[in-house]
């Protein structure tokens, strides 16, 4: 078993070795043959004749190597799934966005903004990248103000800097004539500006600008550059771009903008990456998106939980071939594109099973691996054809056959696929009216999720219920946005009942995971006994409040595209707390028994459920997909146990597989606090494919 520990190419100095001679190291491996070399070994299980033909270099030379990094620590016998999660992420942006290069930051560092720290990497990646007689093009932003302000000085002859939009007559410290005049200096390079403003008055008057020749000249410096550096900015409300951006409040408050997602060196595109025409397109001077494409090398510098959307909107366009971010924003834009196969695990400190030196793959009854959803979908379909239908033209939207009522508020869930019977299974009379379903856990795109909300929509409103991830958040956020320009009213309530996730004054942050069971229940009853979206979301918000789970892993689960194992566990371990995509726990702990693991999940909950003596609960006791049910039985035994020592009534109890994690041994506990409404909701009457009561 082998391993890359990047933190050593960090903390030791490099000896002297021969470099590459044929072929660039990748920008993601920071100018490091080590470090990329013990990449190949360890994580792409190439051989070293291999290794040689890809990084241009002789065998002897990649012996050198791997013996060093062996000496340094950088290859060992254990691989550590935290220090490669950076490449992970980088390798899947790559190949997901056609990207030339990637580079991801570690998300965590004390003492220094994320801004700075990509400011700080794209002057790196900018220093290696010019070469003499290079023009570089530049936008604008804080991010680019950064890049300027970390470059190394530089004398390489015949270099320019050149603006690519107009200016900004706003008194901001990043405007487009700040940041080149700052990247000039620094690398003493000529200044070549745009001598019009960003946006002006009329479609006519820039028609006008643009004939003058020294503008046209200056634009033909422009549309000539070798390489551009920009950042990416997000077009909701309380962007910068907004406050402190060249346009008008009421020039980004034109109908045409609302279906905006980004801007990109001032010019506005939609979710899908595609440009958005309007009336501020036609007024604004600057690179068009076409000329923009045309660069060859066309570097985006930007991170960020809030910028999510907007990155994944430029990747969709490819209008970036080298991106630098942080591997948060990264996981979350794959998350929302739909998590590739190379990301199991990608936070954790797991170890991942290898076997002579390729990792051992699992046996799954499937077909194609590229089809397996819509081949699940068609079994599931004629499996319950009085429960569910596809939508014709949105297959990945599962509506009830019951269908919504009309004055009845409609209920939308919807999630990753992997966790059957969540979320596809509880789509029925008096439970969810539609689920929207996305890849092996990832998250469904906004538009299947706006056609569950179109056709549920009966005039009295649709609620959103899914679990807390990034992925999920921003597509049905979008969703949101998309509805409401077909005036369709939509409350969203995220699921938060994963105690382990987060701490309990941070439980806003919590995922949601088999808690879903009983928010779904109630709020779908709610909505089957008419009541308005306002009572609706109050009761969503209430149960989510009064739910708590805990799950605990003793064995991975691995993806369909894959077949290898997520992460590893020892064969005498447990993790509490593991999240149902493999995310990591709060501990990970001796196997111990039943009764022994039970307690620690149900101390866990106890500590936050209200529930005094005399108080009722009900119980859900689930498998995380391939603990059996004797095994869920016998834990179900001492949580009935422990409860009535509490003096808690146990209102009810469900056993078995409600919320899995594909194939991952392991189970979990959640417990609702019931009161008299709840308790009326949770018995009401419902009818789904894989759920019935009443």
């Amino acid at each position: 078993m082998v391993s890359v520990n990047t933190a050593a190419t960090r903390k030791t100095k490099p000896v002297a070795r021969p470099q590459p001679s044929l072929t660039q190291v990748p920008l993601r491996f920071r100018d490091d043959p080590l470090l990329w070399a013990g990449w190949l070994y360890a994580h792409d299980g190439m051989t070293q004749n291999q290794i040689a033909k890809a990084m241009g270099v002789s065998r002897a030379t990649v012996n050198n190597y791997i013996a060093e990094a062996r000496g340094r620590g950088i290859v060992n016998l254990t691989m550590e799934t935290s220090r490669l999660s950076e490449f992970m992420i980088a390798q899947a942006l790559i190949e997901r966005f056609d990207l030339s290069d990637c580079i991801v930051l570690p998300s965590v560092s004390e003492g220094r903004s994320l801004t700075e720290r990509l400011g700080e990497t794209g002057a790196r990646v900018l220093e290696r990248l010019i070469r003499p007689g290079d023009a570089v093009g530049v936008s604008w932003g804080r991010t680019l103000l950064e890049i300027a302000r970390h470059v190394a000085p530089t004398r390489l002859p015949d270099l320019s800097v050149v603006q690519v939009t107009g200016g900004s007559s706003l008194k901001s410290e990043f405007s487009p004539e700040i940041c080149v005049s700052r990247l000039a200096s620094a690398l003493t390079a000529r200044q070549v500006g745009i001598s019009a403003p960003a946006v002006v008055s009329s479609a006519a008057v820039r028609r006008v600008l643009m004939d003058e020749p020294l503008l046209r000249a200056q634009f033909d410096s422009a549309r000539a550059v070798d390489k551009i550096v920009f950042g990416i900015s997000s077009s909701r409300r309380d962007a910068t771009i907004h406050r402190s951006g060249p346009f008008a409040r009421e020039d980004l408050a034109h109908a045409s903008l609302q279906r905006a997602a980004a801007v990109i060196a001032g010019r506005f595109i939609d979710d899908r990456g595609r440009a958005v025409q309007g009336p501020l397109d036609e007024r604004t001077i600057g690179l068009t998106l076409k000329e923009i494409g045309r660069i060859k090398f066309r570097i985006a510098v930007a991170g960020g939980p809030e910028k999510t959307t907007a990155i994944l909107a430029a990747l969709r366009g490819r209008h970036a071939n080298v991106l630098i971010t942080d591997a948060d924003t990264g996981h979350a834009v794959l998350q929302a594109e739909g998590m590739p196969q190379e990301l199991g695990a990608l936070n954790g400190t797991r170890r991942t099973q290898v076997q002579g030196g390729n990792r051992m793959k699992t046996k799954k009854l499937i077909n194609d691996p590229a089809n397996i959803i819509e081949e699940m979908l068609e079994g599931m379909m004629k499996a319950h054809p009085k429960h569910l239908r596809q939508l014709e033209h949105s297959p990945r939207s599962v509506i009830s056959v019951e269908g919504p009522r009309e004055g009845k508020v409609g209920i939308v869930v919807g999630g990753g696929s992997g966790h059957e019977p969540t979320f596809v299974g509880y789509v029925g009379k008096g439970l969810a009216d539609a689920c929207a379903i996305g890849n092996v856990f990832a998250s469904p795109p906004p538009d299947p999720i706006l056609e569950c909300t179109k056709a549920v929509s009966k005039g009295a409103g649709v609620l959103y219920l899914y679990g807390n991830y990034a992925g999920d958040v921003m597509n049905f956020d979008m969703a949101a946005e998309m509805a409401a320009m077909e005036d369709i009213e939509v409350r969203t309530v995220l699921t938060t009942d994963d105690v382990a996730s987060a701490p309990i004054d941070q439980k806003e942050k919590r995922r949601g995971v088999a808690g879903n069971f009983f928010v779904f229940k109630v709020t779908g009853a709610a909505a089957d006994k008419m009541m308005s979206i306002d009572e609706c979301e109050r009761i969503a918000r209430k149960a989510n409040e009064r739910t708590f789970t805990v799950g605990v892993a003793l064995a991975p689960c691995s993806l369909p595209q894959t077949l290898r194992h997520n992460f590893e566990i020892g064969p005498g371990e447990m993790e509490i707390g593991m999240g149902i995509h493999g995310e990591p726990g709060v501990t990970r702990e001796p196997l111990g028994t039943a009764d022994d693991v039970a307690d620690d999940i149900l101390e866990r909950i106890f500590a936050e459920l209200d529930a005094p003596e005399g108080s009722t609960v009900a119980v859900l006791v689930n498998s995380l997909g391939s603990t059996p049910l004797m095994e869920l039985y016998v834990i179900n035994r001492r949580v009935a146990e422990r409860l009535e020592r509490k003096g808690i009534s146990v209102h009810a109890t469900w056993v078995g597989l409600y919320c899995s994690s594909l194939e991952m041994a392991g189970m979990s506990i959640t417990l609702i606090h019931l009161d008299d409404e709840l308790t009326e909701l949770l018995d009401h009457p419902c009818d789904c494919a894989m759920f019935r009561a009443g």
